[in-house]
C-alpha cells in the first residue's frame, strides 16, 4: 500500500501566476535593509512572484557565514506587507520547518545537501504529515535520479501534493565552465517519472556567475520549464555568501526581457499536421534503427561464440580504438556531433562486451556442470 497523492500542476496551486513562474531574491538574508531594498527593487520589475532568501546557509566549513537565522523571519514579514510576493525558505531540518511554519512563510524549499541524503528528508516528511504547503526540492548534489525521486516520494507521501522540483545542475570533478554542470537529461527523465510535477531551474547555481545566466535560463525554458529561480541581490558585490553569482534586480530585469517565451503547442491546423506527419517519419525512422541494432546484436552473439569457441579475449582494444576513429569520422560526414557519435558507439560497445561477457559465463557454467 502507499500513501501518495497526485502530485499537483502549478496552475492549481498557483492560480494566476503567468508561465514562467520566477522566484527572486538573495541567497543569504543578511541585514533587514539589504533584504528590503532587494525586495522592493524586485517588485518594480511586476514580474517576480516569489521572493526567496536563506535563512540558515549550509556551509562547507565553519566559521563562513551560515545566516542570521530567525530573526529574518520578521524582516521577511514586512517583504510580504510592503510587496505582496510569496515567501519561500530553505529547511534542512525538523526544526527549520518548525520554524518558518510558525512564521507563515509560504513554500518550503529543500536543497540540494539535504536531498542527498534520506534521513533528513524523511525528518522533513515526518513534520509535514497532513500539511499541504508547497514544497519546492531541488536535485541532489551527485546526478542520481534516484535520490531526488526519493525525495519527491518521501514528501508527497506526507500528504503534500503541492510538489515542485527545482534543478539546479549536478557537481562534477571535471572542470567545467559551470559551476554545477546541468545535465540536463536528468530533469527530462525525472518529468517521464511525474508527469504532473512542475519543474523549474536555477540558473544561479548551474552557472556559478553571471554571464552565462541568460544562456541556461534560455535552456531551461526551451524545455518547457516552468519557471526560473534566480539570486538577486541589491549590492552582489558585498554580498556575504555566493557574490559572484548573484545579480541587481535591474540586471534581471534586463535578463527577463531578452528572453524568448515559446508555446507549448499551437492551434494552427496546418502546424499540427505538418507536425504529426514529420513525427510520424521519425517513427518509422525509430522502427529501421531498432531493427537494425537487433540485427547488430546478433552479429555480435555470433562474434562472441567464435570468440568462446577460440579461446580468444573478448575485448580487442585495436578492433574498438578503429571503430571509434572511422565511425566517427563517418558520423562526421553525415552531419552527425562527434560526441553524440562517441556516446552512441560507447552504448552499443557496453551492450557488446555484455552479451559476449554471457556467452563467455554460459560456457564456464556449462564446463564446470560437465565435471561434476
Amino acid at each position: 500500500m502507499t500513501n501518495e497523492k497526485k502530485i499537483k500542476a502549478l496552475e492549481e496551486w498557483l492560480p494566476g501566476i503567468k508561465r514562467p513562474l520566477l522566484i527572486s531574491g538573495p541567497c543569504s538574508a543578511e541585514s533587514e535593509d539589504q533584504v528590503m531594498a532587494t525586495a522592493l527593487g524586485l517588485k518594480e520589475l511586476g514580474i517576480v512572484s516569489v521572493f526567496r532568501a536563506g535563512v540558515w546557509k549550509p556551509r562547507s566549513r565553519p566559521g563562513t557565514f551560515e545566516g542570521v537565522g530567525s530573526i529574518a523571519f520578521e524582516w521577511l514579514k514586512k517583504v510580504k506587507e510592503q510587496t505582496g510576493m510569496l515567501l519561500t525558505v530553505e529547511v534542512a531540518n525538523a526544526h527549520h520547518v518548525e520554524e518558518a511554519l510558525k512564521n507563515n512563510i509560504d513554500i518550503l524549499w529543500i536543497g540540494a545537501r539535504t536531498t542527498v541524503n534520506p534521513f533528513y528528508v524523511q525528518e522533513i516528511a515526518d513534520v509535514l504529515h497532513g500539511i499541504d504547503i508547497p514544497v519546492i526540492i531541488k536535485n541532489p548534489v551527485n546526478p542520481d535520479i534516484t535520490l531526488w525521486a526519493g525525495a519527491i516520494e518521501r514528501i508527497n507521501k506526507a500528504g503534500v501534493t503541492k510538489i515542485m522540483a527545482a534543478h539546479r545542475g549536478f557537481y562534477s570533478f571535471e572542470k567545467t565552465a559551470y559551476r554545477n554542470p546541468p545535465q540536463w537529461q536528468l530533469p527530462i527523465k525525472l518529468k517521464t517519472l511525474f508527469p504532473t510535477l512542475p519543474i523549474i531551474c536555477d540558473p544561479s547555481h548551474i552557472c556559478g556567475n553571471t554571464h552565462m545566466l541568460a544562456e541556461v535560463s534560455q535552456k531551461a525554458l526551451d524545455l518547457d520549464m516552468d519557471g526560473l529561480m534566480i539570486e538577486s541581490h541589491i549590492d552582489p558585490a558585498v554580498a556575504l555568501s555566493d557574490a559572484e553569482q548573484q545579480i541587481t534586480p535591474a540586471q534581471l530585469r534586463e535578463l527577463f526581457s531578452g528572453l524568448s517565451f515559446r508555446k507549448r503547442t499551437s492551434d494552427n491546423i496546418e502546424f499540427q499536421e505538418t507536425l504529426e506527419q514529420l513525427r510520424s517519419v521519425v517513427d518509422d525512422i525509430d522502427l529501421e534503427l531498432l531493427s537494425t541494432l537487433s540485427k547488430r546484436m546478433e552479429i555480435i552473439e555470433k562474434i562472441g561464440e567464435y570468440k568462446r569457441d577460440h579461446n580468444i579475449t573478448i575485448l580487442q582494444i585495436e578492433r574498438w580504438v578503429e571503430i571509434l576513429r572511422t565511425r566517427t569520422l563517418s558520423g562526421e560526414s553525415l552531419g552527425l556531433n562527434d560526441k553524440f557519435v562517441k556516446a552512441l558507439l560507447d552504448l552499443l560497445h557496453k551492450e557488446s562486451i555484455r552479451r559476449q561477457t554471457e556467452i563467455m559465463n554460459s560456457k564456464t557454467t556449462t564446463s564446470q556442470h560437465d565435471e561434476h
